[in-house]
């Protein structure tokens, strides 16, 4: 019996590493970010569903261990984002946290995690500075920032003649580097910045800042804001025959849903830079409506990042055979990113991934053909250009 019973308890020893190298024998990624504000379908309950969907499509498990995503609203303050952050790592077991939609959000939880020793993976927030001067071992950025925006969108219109701007601009730090970002690239192209005016997050009343816009007579109007921020301004400046007078509106971050919710008849000739459009390859359109069965809507670049950001992560947990973060933010930086978001995309020594980006002009009415369709490719923009050089970035990281 004595030998039987020392023979068990050897068994059952050697069958636990499987689960032993993962924490809490789960996985556990926290999808944090507006659900609620002017950012809910820029990312929201739909960045959520991605990240479901990159779970279930990845198999449910990673190393024999279940894979639980959760998620919440921030409410665009990081005050709020680092005390959930804060107990999700202390209390819940969260592993990762994605998505962190909103700038100074992002650079709140990634700052917190890097003092816990956890893995981020930004898809929602755009500010160069999180993988700049703030930047992280465990910090990743994903799917766009406003270099990209910067470079894509900014240099199509000096290109085309654009080649004095205003700046609307949000009055926190995504907007400051947004404005910075295509303030620098417009220069460098020839351009002229007139001036800029900044106001808060989620105004409903544009009128005295398109105003002072219109005054200016720049030839671009540059929109250095996000979600129904830019909704409302381009609204609003139709009311005041912005474009009618034959100035330029410069959508800077404007994504497949905010199109959607403005409609094509006034969207109609935007130009705007997304790094993912669902109808662009064979691939991406099967995607794009499996993602609209589940959800209702077709993906823009940042479900689609995030649906890539969870599926590389767990990709490196099991290239790691841990979750442990050293691990794991180590085969993060190794391994390629090829999926339905990237092909050939790599991460950089200071944690930007680095993919192609595209330039889009909305279709007119009559030229589109299928629901969601409202895009034409003008140009791709490969990555090594759309986005920093990493040894250009500021981060100490980069040797």
């Amino acid at each position: 019996m004595r030998k039987f019973l020392l023979s068990t308890v050897a068994v059952g020893f050697v069958a636990m590493p499987a689960l032993a190298e993962i924490s809490d024998n789960k996985v556990k990624i926290g999808i944090l970010n507006d659900q609620s504000g002017v950012y809910a379908d820029f990312g929201g309950k739909y960045s959520f569903e991605a990240a479901k969907m990159a779970v279930e499509d990845f198999g449910g498990t990673v190393l024999d261990a279940p894979v639980e995503v959760i998620t919440a609203d921030h409410q665009n303050k990081p005050d709020v984002a680092s005390n959930i952050a804060r107990q999700w790592y202390d209390t819940e077991q969260v592993d990762s946290i994605m998505e962190l939609t909103t700038s100074s959000v992002a650079l709140a939880v990634q700052a917190l995690s890097r003092d816990k020793g956890k893995v981020t993976i930004t898809t929602g927030a755009a500010t160069t500075e999180l993988t700049g001067e703030q930047c992280s071992p465990y910090g990743f950025h994903w799917a766009y920032d406003t270099h990209a925006l910067a470079v894509g969108t900014g240099g199509a219109l000096v290109d085309a003649g654009g080649d004095s701007w205003y700046f609307l601009t949000a009055d926190y730090a995504f907007g400051y580097s947004l404005e910075e970002q295509t303030s620098a690239f417009v220069t460098e192209k020839g351009g002229e910045i007139l001036g800029s005016v900044r106001h808060p997050l989620s105004t409903t009343d544009y009128s005295s800042f398109l105003l002072q816009a219109q005054a200016s007579g720049g030839k671009v109007i540059g929109l250095a804001n996000a979600g129904m921020d830019t909704q409302n301004a381009i609204k609003q400046a139709g009311e005041f025959g912005i474009t009618q007078g034959g100035q330029k509106l410069a959508a800077l971050l404007f994504t497949l849903a905010e199109v959607h919710g403005l409609g094509a008849e006034v969207a109609q000739g935007l130009n705007l830079t997304e790094s993912f459009y669902w109808n662009r390859t064979p691939e991406t359109a099967e995607f794009g409506k499996r993602f609209m069965e589940r959800t209702g809507v077709m993906p823009n670049m940042v479900h689609a990042g995030t649906y890539s950001a969870v599926t590389q992560y767990l990709k490196a947990i099991e290239a790691a055979g841990t979750d442990e973060t050293e691990a794991v933010a180590a085969k993060l930086h190794e391994m390629p990113v090829n999926d339905i978001f990237a092909t050939e995309g790599k991460v950089g020594a200071n944690g930007r991934m680095i993919s192609d980006v595209y330039l889009m002009e909305v279709k007119s009415p009559d030229e589109i053909t299928e629901e969601w369709d409202y895009y034409k490719v003008l140009a791709t923009i490969p990555g090594d250009q759309a986005y920093l050089d990493p040894a250009e970035s500021g981060c100490d990281l980069v040797k």
